[in-house]
C-alpha cells in the first residue's frame, strides 16, 4: 500500500500538471469498485469544475475544485489509493492500462486516470457547503497527526503511555497518519529501537530520536519519489528510487549496512517486520 511519501509524491506531481485545468468529461468503469460516491453522481459533479489545487491529507489525495480556476473551493474529489491504486496524468491517446476505473478529460487536452488492479481504492466527490466543510475537516482531523509536522511534545504524548509495541503503534493510523510498514521499519532502524519494544518503556530522549529519524526518512523518500516495491508509480507512471536505500525493509538475511549482522524478519501485529538484532535494542 502506498505510504505517506508515495501519496505526497503523487499529489505534488498531479498538482504541478493539472492545477488550474478544467474537467470537461468524466468516465467511470462499470466494474465493481469501492467508490464512496456513486459513479453517476461523481461524473455529474466533476464535469465543468476547475481543479484549483491537489494536496495530500494523511493517505488521501484531495483535489480541490472550483467553478473557475480563480474561484474558491466549492467541491472536493478525494482519492484513496488502497493497495494498488495509481493516479496518472497522461494524454487521451495514451495506452489505457487494464483496470482503469476513472478517466477525467481536461480542457488542456490531458487526462487524469485512476487505475486500481485490486480495487481496494476509494473515490469520493463532495459538494462543499458550510456543514460539509466542517464534517470534512472533522473527518480528516479524526485521523492521526501528520508525522511531517508533529511536534516533539505531541509525539511523546502519543506513545509514552502505550502498551503496544512501538512498531504496532507507529502503524496505528489514529495516532500517526500515513506511516506504513516500510517507513516504520526504516525509522526504527535509524533510531536504533527494537520494533518489539513497548512504546511506554521508551525514554523521552529516544522517542525524540525516533521522531526526528522518521521525519528525515519521510522527507528523503519524498525527494527520491517514494519506494517502488510493488505497484507504485508517480503521476507520470515513473517508479521511485528510495527502495535502493532501504536498510532493513525486505532485506532479510542480508548484512546490516552498519554492522554486517544479518537482518532478521519477524511477524508483529500481523505485519512482516525487519530489523537488525545488534543495532536495534
Amino acid at each position: 500500500m502506498p505510504e505517506l511519501p508515495e501519496v505526497e509524491t503523487i499529489a505534488r506531481g498531479v498538482n504541478e500538471r493539472v492545477a488550474g485545468d478544467c474537467i470537461t468529461e468524466a468516465w467511470f468503469s462499470a466494474v465493481p469498485q469501492t467508490f464512496k460516491t456513486p459513479r453517476l453522481h461523481q461524473a455529474r459533479g466533476l464535469v465543468g469544475r476547475a481543479i484549483t489545487s491537489v494536496h495530500r491529507t494523511g493517505k488521501h489525495i484531495v483535489c480541490e475544485l472550483g467553478s473557475s480556476a480563480s474561484s474558491s473551493h466549492t467541491a472536493q474529489w478525494i482519492v484513496h489509493l488502497g493497495m494498488t491504486g495509481r493516479l496518472l496524468v497522461t494524454t487521451p491517446d495514451g495506452e489505457v492500462p487494464p483496470h482503469t476505473h476513472a478517466r477525467l478529460q481536461l480542457a488542456s487536452g490531458r487526462e487524469l486516470r485512476f487505475v486500481d488492479p485490486r480495487r481496494f481504492g476509494r473515490l469520493e466527490f463532495r459538494e462543499l457547503t458550510p456543514n460539509s466543510r466542517k464534517a470534512s475537516a472533522q473527518e480528516f482531523a479524526a485521523a492521526g497527526l501528520d508525522p511531517l509536522t508533529v511536534s516533539g511534545e505531541e509525539f511523546r504524548t502519543l506513545f509514552k503511555s502505550r502498551k503496544l509495541a512501538i512498531k504496532a503503534a507507529l502503524l496505528n493510523q489514529s495516532l500517526l497518519s500515513g506511516v506504513g510498514n516500510i517507513y516504520a521499519d526504516e525509522s526504527l532502524f535509524a533510531a536504533g529501537i527494537r520494533p518489539t519494544l513497548r512504546s511506554g518503556r521508551i525514554t523521552a530522549a529516544r522517542l525524540e530520536t525516533l521522531r526526528v529519524a522518521l521525519k528525515k526518512i519521510l522527507l528523503h523518500a519524498i525527494e527520491l519519489g517514494g519506494s517502488s516495491v510493488s505497484d507504485y508509480v508517480d503521476a507520470d507512471g515513473v517508479e521511485g528510487f528510495f527502495q535502493l536505500e532501504h536498510c532493513v525493509y525486505l532485506r532479510t538475511g542480508e548484512p546490516c549496512r552498519k554492522c554486517s549482522t544479518p537482518i532478521r524478519r519477524t511477524l508483529l501485529a500481523g505485519r512482516g517486520t525487519h530489523f537488525c538484532p545488534k543495532c536495534q535494542h
